[in-house]
């Protein structure tokens, strides 16, 4: 691991993130659906892919084991500790193609020296910043020319849908007038109008080619034992 840092703000939504959300069934259908949408756009291996608040790596990681080389950019060590024991369990070869570097998102085109990726994810950070603008902007730094930036975040149109599907009328009215929602890790994120979002990106070069819904009617699914 590269840059370590002292504190670790992110440890505890990162342990909930991966023990509460990855282990449950939305949170599988969120996965596969990622993968699924990936596959569609990423050029075949080897290319070099940076995952940008990657955490233990359950999206990138699996591109390892299909011949990707991965770097994961993290800055809770907390959650890179967690990558390292998800690479500890995989084949030698496999484990050789991923690269573990503790940076904040925004620092990270400083971090990896300026390097540039074939493909940049970022899945599930940007609804955690009040202002994408300088994720948006590293993200962007990062990526290679004809690469691609693959972003899951809270798309802001739809914040009622989740509350009306629970009969909470009340939040899913409110949810009309406001770009902020409890997920259901219990943390406050922000929803992102996918225009305002294409716009940031195209400024900075990027020319949006897709959007898909990855996950909303499944919010209430839940994992039997």
């Amino acid at each position: 691991m590269e840059n370590s840092e002292s504190q670790d703000e992110w440890a505890e939504l990162g342990r909930r993130f991966v023990d509460d959300h990855y282990g449950s069934l939305r949170g599988r259908v969120r996965t596969y659906v990622v993968d699924q949408h990936l596959r569609t756009h990423l050029p075949p291996p080897p290319l070099r892919v940076v995952d940008v608040g990657g955490g233990a790596g359950h999206q990138s990681i699996p591109l390892a084991r299909r011949g990707y080389h991965v770097t994961i950019v993290e800055p809770s060590p907390a959650m890179l500790e967690r990558a390292q024991q998800e690479l500890d369990g995989e084949d030698r070869a496999v484990a050789a193609r991923v690269r573990l570097v503790e940076a904040s998102g925004e620092n990270a085109p400083e971090a990896l020296d300026g390097q540039r990726f074939g493909a940049v994810l970022c899945h599930g950070v940007v609804m955690y910043l009040d202002d994408p603008i300088p994720m948006i902007h590293a993200l962007s730094a990062l990526t290679d020319d004809h690469g691609i930036v693959s972003i899951v975040t809270k798309n802001v149109d739809v914040l009622a849908v989740r509350p009306a599907l629970e009969g909470d009328w009340a939040t899913a009215l409110s949810a009309f007038d406001t770009d902020r929602q409890i997920n259901g890790l219990g943390a406050e994120t922000r929803g992102d109008n996918i225009e305002a979002l294409s716009a940031l990106l195209a400024a900075r070069g990027v020319e949006p080619i897709d959007w898909y819904g990855v996950r909303l009617f499944t919010d209430g699914w839940t994992r039997h034992r």
